[in-house]
Parts: C-alpha cells; sequence; structure tokens
C-alpha cells in the first residue's frame, strides 16, 4: 500500500512518440506479428537476472512517480523493474484522448536499497505495471492489480492479499514435451477519466505459435471485476489451448495433513475447483498436492462459469499469522456470449514448498486454432469471496482417512445450508435437509460401502460418508451428491483417489 502522493511537476517517466491509438490497431499488430517467425524476446543483462529474490524486493518504485497522481482519476499506475525472475522487459505506453505514447524508463524513477546497478536512463528495464485504487480506506492507495512475468496478472478484493493468479492463454500445460509460455510484449494503459471506476489496460501477447491482443477493463471493489476480450492468430497449429488459466498453489489441508509435520492445519491459496455447467450442475473438486502429475477433465459445453476457490476464510483454518491465507481471493470466470465444446482441465503437480504455484485450471476448447483463423473469445473474472450463488447446499468440507480396521478408505464430506435470500449474509438452518435426503456415492473402480448421511446439528449442515475399498486399485475417481426424491439438491462433489 501507499499513500496517496503529490503531482510531480516534471515526471521523470515523461512520455515519448506520440501516435494515434485504438484497440484495433492493438488487434492488427497482433495479426501482423503472427504473419512473422517468431523473435525470442531480448533479456536484460545479468547484473538484473543475477538478483535474488530479497535483492530484487529492495528495488521500489518511488510513490511520488506515480503517474496520475494527483489527478483525482482514482487510479494510480506504477511501473516495476526487471531483474530476478522478471528478466524480459515490456513496453509501456499511456493512451490519451486516443493518442499513445511510451513511457520512457528513467533510474529516478526506482529506488535500489543496497542494490549496486548499472543506471541506464533510456534502457528497457520495465517488467510490468502496477495498478492502485483506493478499496479499503477512502484516500489510501491500495494495489489491485499487477501484471507482470511472462503473461501472468492478479488481483484482489476488499480486504484481500495477493494469491491465485490469471494468465492470458496456456498453451500444452502439462504435455510431456513441456509447456509454452506465451508472454506479454507490451501494455497500453488508459487515463482514466475523473473519479474513474474503471480502469482499461491493453497488451500485446506473443509465444512461438500464437499472438494475440487483449484488453481488460477493470473495476475494484469488494469483489474487484475484470471483463476480458481476447483475439488470437497462430503461427502454427495449437490443438491444447487453455482459454482463461488459473494458476494457484495447494500444498496440504486435512487430507493430506499426514505428510506435512507442520503447526499450521492447512497450507494453499486456493482449495476447490467449481464448475457451473450448462444444465445447472454445480460440480466441486477439493484440490490436491499428488505425489504424482494428475490431469483432470470435466465436461464444459458452453460452461456457465469455473474458478479457483479458496472456501476456508477463516483464521482458525490455516492458524497462520504472517500469510494470512484465509484472506486470498477466489478467482471466478464467466465465458460471454458462449464457448461452445470444451472441456475445464486440472493439473495438479506434485509439490513440497507453499512458494511453488502447482495447480492449473483452464478451459479448453475443442477447436484446434490454426493459422488464418483468428479466435475471438470474452470472459469476465471476479476476484473476491467465494461464490455462493449455486442455490444449492455448499460442499463445505472435506475429510477422510482410515477405517478403524484400516482395511478401507473413509471420506467424510460436510454440506452447508444455501444462503437464506430473506436474511442477507446468513443461511438456512439444518430443517433445509429433511429426512428423505439420501447420499448417491459412486466409484470408477473399487467398492463402497458403509454410506451414511444426517443433518449435522452442530453447525446446521448436512454430514455425509462413505467407505472404499481400494484393493488393488490404484486410482478411482469419486462422485457424491444429496439427493431428495431422485432430485439433487447439494453440488456434486468429486475427488479422485490415488494409491
Amino acid at each position: 500500500m501507499s499513500a496517496i502522493a503529490p503531482r510531480v511537476a516534471d515526471p521523470a517517466w515523461a512520455e515519448e512518440r506520440s501516435r494515434s491509438f485504438n484497440r484495433d490497431e492493438i488487434v492488427a499488430r497482433a495479426e501482423t506479428l503472427a504473419a512473422r517467425p517468431y523473435e525470442p524476446p531480448q533479456k536484460v543483462g545479468d547484473p538484473f537476472r543475477a538478483l535474488g529474490y530479497d535483492q530484487y524486493r529492495d528495488i521500489q518504485f518511488r510513490p511520488g512517480h506515480a503517474i496520475w497522481s494527483g489527478d483525482k482519476r482514482g487510479f494510480v499506475l506504477e511501473l516495476l523493474h526487471s531483474g530476478f525472475i522478471y528478466d524480459t522487459p515490456v513496453d509501456v505506453h499511456l493512451v490519451e484522448n486516443g493518442v499513445e505514447a511510451a513511457v520512457r524508463y528513467d533510474p529516478s524513477l526506482f529506488a535500489f536499497g543496497k542494490n549496486e546497478l548499472p543506471h541506464e536512463p533510456g534502457a528497457r528495464l520495465f517488467s510490468g505495471i502496477r495498478l492502485r485504487y483506493p478499496i479499503n480506506t477512502p484516500g489510501y492507495l491500495d494495489e489491485i492489480a499487477v501484471f507482470q512475468g511472462g503473461s501472468y496478472f492478479r488481483s484482489v478484493g476488499e480486504g484481500q492479499v495477493y494469491g491465485v493468479s490469471a494468465r492470458g492463454l496456456a498453451i500444452d500445460t502439462g504435455e510431456p514435451e513441456g509447456e509454452e509460455f506465451p508472454i506479454f510484449r507490451a501494455f497500453w494503459v488508459e487515463r482514466p477519466a475523473v473519479g474513474a471506476r474503471i480502469a482499461t489496460v491493453h497488451a500485446l501477447l506473443d509465444s512461438p505459435r500464437v499472438t494475440g491482443a487483449f484488453t481488460f477493463q477493470i473495476m475494484p471493489g469488494h469483489s474487484t471485476l475484470m471483463d476480458v476480450d481476447a483475439t488470437l492468430f497462430a503461427r502454427a497449429e495449437i490443438g491444447h489451448l487453455g482459454l482463461a488459466p488459473l494458476t494457484s498453489m495447494y500444498l496440504f489441508g486435512s487430507m493430506e495433513k499426514p505428510r506435512f509435520p507442520d503447526y499450521r492445519d492447512a497450507v494453499h491459496d486456493s482449495d476447490t475447483l467449481t464448475i457451473a455447467e450448462a444444465g445447472g450442475n454445480w460440480v466441486v473438486r477439493p484440490l490436491a498436492n499428488p505425489t504424482s502429475l494428475q490431469m483432470s477433465a470435466f465436461a464444459a459445453n458452453d460452461v456457465k462459469g469455473f474458478g479457483l476457490q479458496q472456501r476456508s476464510v477463516r483464521y482458525t483454518d490455516f492458524k497462520d499469522l504472517e500469510a494470512k491465507y484465509e484472506l486470498r481471493p477466489s478467482i471466478w470466470v464467466v465465458p460471454r456470449e458462449g464457448w461452445g465444446e470444451g472441456v475445464v482441465e486440472l493439473v495438479e503437480i506434485p509439490s513440497d514448498r507453499e512458494f511453488n504455484d502447482n495447480i492449473v485450471a483452464f478451459w479448453r476448447p475443442s477447436r484446434v486454432l490454426k493459422p488464418g483463423a483468428p479466435m475471438h473469445y470474452a470472459y469476465a473474472l471476479r476476484w473476491g469471496r467465494p461464490l455462493t450463488e449455486s442455490g444449492l447446499a455448499r460442499v463445505k468440507e472435506t475429510n477422510g482417512g482410515l477405517t478403524l480396521d484400516r482395511s478401507r478408505q473413509l471420506f467424510v464430506v460436510d454440506f452447508e445450508a444455501p444462503l437464506d435470500v430473506e436474511t442477507p449474509g446468513g443461511r438456512k438452518g439444518a430443517d433445509y435437509f429433511p429426512d428423505e435426503i439420501e447420499p448417491s456415492v459412486w466409484a470408477s473402480a473399487g467398492e463402497v460401502a458403509n454410506v451414511v448421511g444426517y443433518p449435522n446439528r452442530a453447525t446446521g449442515g448436512y454430514r455425509a460418508s462413505f467407505e472404499l475399498d481400494t484393493s488393488g486399485v490404484d486410482l478411482s475417481e469419486l462422485r457424491l451428491a444429496l439427493e431428495h426424491h431422485g432430485a439433487v439438491v447439494s453440488e456434486t462433489w468429486l475427488y479422485r483417489w490415488t494409491g
């Protein structure tokens, strides 16, 4: 966070090379770029690439140089320095009244701490951009969005701290041959109107096999909303494409706790993949930290929404005073105009460190992206508290272990009643769950036994449990839903058990 700073009369970032601008020109640039052979981006020099994590953190943008500071535009823009893992420079342009101008690098924009680095005015040493806006306290500028590294960006809602990230595009994620990582080569940031609630950022994406033009309209608040408009142009055919990719960290929760001798009860930025299917069914898949790479695909033709949620939102869920995992945002993707046939893919990567992002989720279209056939799509992103709008009983918690005789796997799933629309912020009580409710359980392998369900009077929710005989089984896909006279009245819980 940073206090609002006075306007600088002669800013070091003074603009240069003015020219006309509109979004169609970004699309045209992406199309032109796709017709040319791919040129790998230049990297910054060794003094910057050799910086360690703490050394890089010593490089801070000086708040007094924030762009639009003192203009009463609501937003201010800050520039991020290259170095450490952020070794690919980007170009930054400002747009005002249909005219763009490049932002000039000057070392006086930054405080370098104890670092002794070469200072070269006019060099290409920006690695990204950061937007600030007062979402928590009037008159105080909070970080609300960062675009930095590859095609990564992230945001938060009111009272939250950074966690899950998004990307512009994913290619070949989880494939044996390795993943291709597109990058944003340049940004164009429109000057907001006085008192504006929306900031607009354009970006040019490039990669060996694809280029793209992206526009982000960002509205910060209790939940920060982003409208994303994208057009892709292929240099070569791409079959494994990931739209609206999300990246997060899941080290352990209750199911993995025995493997992690840690004082905390859980460590993760997200704990659940949630999918709103076209037919009205809501699928909930608790995340896992597997012992081997796991890739899952969920049928999602004309998907209504999907996202990585942090459903654990209490301090007691984690007991970490510094990381504040309970304040990490959930992210929700809402496709615009229908995306057609495709699947939501989930990639879970083994990890032994909480600093490693090991969860990826995205929508994979059935369509293959080919040269000469651009792909246009749009979607909304919501960064904030986990969604509660399904109208169904909601999966609250998943626990498990071995049965008393240690011969079977035990799964315990707790549900909570839907929100009570007549009581803002309240939920329906245990009487929402009538006696006729029955848990319906299915397993792709292994034998299911001892399916039990009953209202949880302690929480006002409902508990379902079952056992799975895994004799001779290496992997089993599990499904559980609550039914009332044959109708599903809960989210559908999915889980992949691996031996």
